[in-house]
């Protein structure tokens, strides 16, 4: 089974918003910021859920 490029684009992009949300949180930084980088991170997660359901059938 091959990786969809877009798929490792979304995954790579995850772990780095992951890794910025606790370099934030431990340096007590913009509650914005925050609230941006969490709110990035679920759109990020609803992509790969998209990508990871099977394609639904057309009638």
């Amino acid at each position: 089974m091959t990786l969809n490029p877009r798929f490792y684009r979304l995954t790579l992009l995850h772990r780095q918003i992951d890794d910025a949300l606790r370099r934030e949180s431990r340096d007590a930084a913009s509650p914005f910021r925050l609230l941006r980088l969490k709110t990035l991170k679920l759109a990020v997660r609803k992509r790969l859920a998209g990508l990871s359901r099977p394609p639904a059938f057309a009638l």
